[in-house]
């Protein structure tokens, strides 16, 4: 996506895949007066091995004064969001998750649980593989969907499932975004007769 952006001529994707600080925009959300469930940085990773460790405050400098706003973090880099932890600031608008694409990554479910965020998730997508022992505890959102596009690898029901039903057993909300595959939208997201869409909005006043 990023190098077809590039090709497209975005401006903000002049550097293809390269990480690119774009500080000119880090105040915007502070002039957007509707409040807004904002997904931040939804095109790399927050915690990058490349991000400065000044420009991450300054992200959560931003979310913590736009107090209107609720804000999504998703990483892979579970190890430096806990690293750095000791020196964030968790409003209770900003929303922690980390990606589990299958038990092999279930560890940076740990990484999050240690880390003091008051709103935690999990974004099991693409689930590509079961995840039979999932650790909720201190977890308030669990996400599952299947990876789409014309190179989807499939997605099985007992898996989704499986974590649904861990979901429930432990009062965590389950939001089900959709099966995937070539054709998304003809796939589309009933789970056993039903849509699944519940969040962790009701539980907290952010």
């Amino acid at each position: 996506m990023a190098e077809r952006l590039k090709a497209m001529g975005q401006e903000k994707y002049q550097n293809g895949f390269t990480l690119t600080l774009h500080p000119e925009v880090l105040n915007e959300p502070l002039s957007w007066h509707k409040p807004q469930m904002i997904f931040v940085n939804s095109m790399s990773d927050l915690f990058h091995e490349s991000a400065p460790v000044a420009f991450i405050l300054s992200i959560f400098d931003v979310m913590r004064r736009a107090h209107w706003h609720t804000f999504q973090i998703l990483t892979k880099r579970a190890e430096r969001l806990l690293e750095l932890d000791p020196i964030l600031e968790w409003p209770g608008n900003v929303w922690m998750g980390v990606s589990v694409e299958n038990q092999d990554y279930a560890y940076r479910i740990d990484y999050l649980q240690k880390t003091r965020a008051r709103i935690k998730f999990l974004s099991l997508e693409p689930l590509l593989g079961p995840i039979p022992t999932l650790s909720l505890k201190g977890i308030h959102w669990v996400i599952v969907g299947g990876e789409s596009g014309p190179y989807a690898r499939p997605i099985k029901i007992e898996w989704v499932r499986e974590i649904r039903d861990q979901c429930l057993a432990n009062r965590v909300p389950f939001f089900f975004k959709q099966w995937g595959g070539i054709n998304k939208k003809k796939a589309g997201r009933v789970l056993d007769g039903q849509t699944w869409d519940q969040t962790p909005l009701p539980l907290f006043s952010v």
